[in-house]
Parts: structure tokens; C-alpha cells; sequence
């Protein structure tokens, strides 16, 4: 008769089958992941290291970041089972109230900034209005904007440009973050990569103690620093980056809080999950309880501010306001949540998927600039890749 120490317990998963497991249940979110890292090795090699040079990746940060800001906002669009094509037009009629009021009137930036964000808002509820409560699908709607919106900044601008800013509103998207421990190297930049590194540690931590008190699956230990250790050396290598130039860009604070904000909406609150029932199953979504029209509704007041902020950023960077800014974004920005992993029929996407996708988009853009590929061949590839991100998704759906 065996005895309690002669039974043999079912042997656990080898670390190789767990690492396969948690590719195959975030293949897209970990399959673009790779593929932007192996695209950064690409352009790295073929501009004889100039792409993650300090300057360059500065540069990149600057320029794809109010496509980040945008993706934020279309991914909550795109998961609640719509689409949005006036961004580029709604950055341009923001930046052009912006121009106004600082330029022309003479209205402290702060104060007209808040104005922006509200005339962004409120060119949401419109729009949101129309697709939650008319019933109007959001392509057309927002088609409509687009040309809309598009016209009235040339009424604005009366076609001119307008500008320059002040250099304090400037600051918004060209500044950078003090550094009062002085130095060659901007260590203040680095102090701030190390507290980040420390916060997003403890954060996993505590979320690890909690599935474990609640008897959910967690990956094993040594998995599970190594995630760490790897997050934590990234966030400190770009911080050495861009500490080896001027330091932390202010609109590169402004993004990190943003993308925390919405990781936390969408993960953790009432209005995120339910946004994600609204796309995966809008009837169920509405027998459940949820009032699926006011949720449509605030996804589009949501997407309007998140332009308007965009439009801001946009306008610091150049200096001006221009009847032709924003112009093409809004395919950049939708290529950005469906590459990052958004699906095309709603109720799927993350945040850190978003950006990804907006960092891939970015980074070809500026390498293939920087190899001298034409801007042709660029609007080719780029188009090709978002035809194999989609054909990615209905193939893994049809998989399953």
C-alpha cells in the first residue's frame, strides 16, 4: 500500500512551456513588442547607429508624441467598436483657437490651452452625439468632421499661418525638465528613471500579492523578476539616452502620465471594462445594464479632448498654427492601435499596446528618412504593415 510520500505529484510546467504560454495568451501584444524591437536593430544598422543615438532619440520622442497621445484615445474608439477619421482635422482647428488666443488676443496660454481642451471636448460630444444617439455610423460621422473641421481652420487661420508662440507655451512640447543636480549628465533624468523603475516594481509586486490572496495563476519567481529586471535596465537605458543630451523631454512626463491614467481606466475601473463588453458584444453589453449610447458618447468626448491636447502639442513644436496641420494623422494614429493590437471588430486592445504601435509607426517613419527612402515608398510600407497587423488578428480569431 503506498504511502502519502509515494504518490507523485504532476510535475509543474518547465520554464520553457511557461514562456510559450505567455506568448500565446499576449502573442500580440509581446509579437509587436518584438517586432519594434527587431525594427529599432534594423534601422540601428542601416543608419550606422544614428537612430538611438541621444539627439535622434529625443527627436523621436518629439515627433510621435502626439500620435501617442491620439492612439490613447482612438484605441478606446476602435475597442468600443468604431472608428474616428477627424483627429488630424480636430488637431488642426485646436491649434488654430490656440493661435488666436495667445497670438492674436493675447490670452495667457494656460487659460486658452483649457479653452482648446474644452473646444476639443465639445467637438466630441457633437460627434458622439450623432453615432450614440442618432445612430449614425461613426465612419460617416466623423468623415464629416473631418472635412468639417478641416474647412473651419482655414476660416479661422483665413489661410494664413499664425504664430510665433510664447517660449513658455513652448515649453510644452520643445522643453525639458530642470536639473538642479547639475553636471554634465542630466541626473536628474536619471533619478527620475530610477524612481519610475522603482514605482512600476513595487506596483507588480502588490499586484502579484494580490492574485496569489485571491488564488489566481501567477508566473513563477524567477519569471517574474527577470520581467522586472528587464522593464526596470529599459526605463534606465533610455533615461541614460536622453540624460547624455538635454534630459527628459516635459511632453515625454506628459505622455508617461497619460499612458498610466488610461492603463488604469481601462484596467481597473467600472467605465474601462465596460467599454470592452460595449465592443465585444454591444446587446449583451445593453442587457447587462450598461447604457451603451452614454458610454459610445464619452469614448468620442474622450477622443476630442485627447486631439485637442494633440493639437496643443503640435502647436508648441512648430511654432505656429497651419491650415495643414494634422493633416494624415488620423491614418497614423489608427494604424497605431491596430498595430499595437487593437482589433478591428472591438472589445480587444491594451494601452501599452497602443504605444507600441505608435513607436513602431514612429520609428519606421524616421528611419526610413533617414536611409533616404522616398516618401512613397514609405506611405507603401507602411500600408503593407497595417494590412498584415489586421490579416495577424483575423487569423489568430479564425485560429481559434
Amino acid at each position: 500500500m503506498s504511502t502519502p510520500q509515494d504518490v507523485i505529484k504532476p510535475a509543474g510546467p518547465s520554464r520553457t512551456q511557461e514562456l510559450a504560454g505567455l506568448f500565446r495568451d499576449n502573442i500580440r501584444e509581446y509579437g509587436m513588442l518584438i517586432a519594434l524591437i527587431v525594427i529599432m536593430l534594423f534601422f540601428q544598422w542601416r543608419t550606422n547607429q544614428v537612430l538611438l543615438q541621444p539627439l535622434n532619440i529625443t527627436n523621436l520622442i518629439l515627433q510621435n508624441s502626439y500620435i501617442v497621445v491620439m492612439a490613447l484615445g482612438m484605441l478606446l474608439v476602435i475597442v468600443s467598436g468604431h472608428i474616428d477619421l477627424s483627429v488630424g482635422s480636430v488637431v488642426a482647428i485646436t491649434g488654430a483657437v490656440a493661435a488666436v488666443l495667445i497670438v492674436k488676443y493675447e490670452v495667457n496660454y494656460f487659460l486658452a490651452g483649457l479653452a482648446c481642451l474644452l473646444v476639443g471636448g465639445i467637438i466630441g460630444a457633437v460627434q458622439g452625439f450623432w453615432i450614440a444617439y442618432m445612430k449614425i455610423p461613426a465612419f460617416i460621422v466623423t468623415l464629416a468632421g473631418m472635412l468639417v473641421f478641416r474647412g473651419l481652420t482655414q476660416v479661422v487661420l483665413d489661410g494664413q499661418n499664425i504664430g510665433p508662440f510664447p517660449v513658455a507655451f513652448q515649453k510644452l512640447s520643445t522643453g525639458f525638465i530642470p536639473n538642479p543636480l547639475g553636471g554634465d549628465l542630466h541626473l536628474t533624468s536619471l533619478l527620475v528613471g530610477a524612481l519610475v523603475s522603482a514605482v512600476v516594481v513595487y506596483l507588480d509586486i502588490r499586484a502579484r500579492r494580490n492574485q496569489r490572496k485571491f488564488k489566481f495563476a501567477v508566473a513563477s519567481f524567477p519569471l517574474f523578476v527577470v520581467k522586472n529586471v528587464l522593464i526596470s535596465a529599459v526605463i534606465m537605458w533610455l533615461c541614460y539616452l536622453l540624460a547624455q543630451y538635454k534630459g527628459l523631454p516635459n511632453v515625454l512626463i506628459v505622455l508617461a502620465v497619460l499612458i498610466a491614467f488610461y492603463t488604469f481606466v481601462t484596467n481597473r475601473t467600472v467605465i474601462g471594462r465596460r467599454i470592452y463588453a460595449l465592443g465585444g458584444n454591444e446587446k449583451a453589453a445593453k442587457l447587462s445594464g450598461v447604457n451603451t449610447a452614454r458610454l459610445t458618447f464619452y469614448t468620442f468626448v474622450n477622443m476630442g479632448v485627447l486631439a485637442a491636447t494633440a493639437g496643443l502639442i503640435l502647436a508648441a513644436r512648430f511654432n505656429s498654427a497651419t491650415p495643414k496641420a494634422g493633416s494624415g494623422f488620423e491614418l497614423d494614429v489608427i494604424a497605431a492601435a491596430f498595430i499595437g493590437g487593437a482589433s478591428a471588430s472591438g472589445g480587444v486592445g491594451k494601452v501599452i499596446g497602443a504605444v507600441i504601435g505608435a513607436f513602431v509607426m514612429g520609428v519606421m517613419n524616421n528611419g526610413m528618412s533617414i536611409i533616404g527612402i522616398g516618401v512613397d515608398w514609405q506611405q507603401i510600407i507602411k500600408g503593407l504593415v497595417l494590412l498584415l497587423a489586421v490579416y495577424f488578428d483575423v487569423y489568430n480569431k479564425n485560429k481559434a
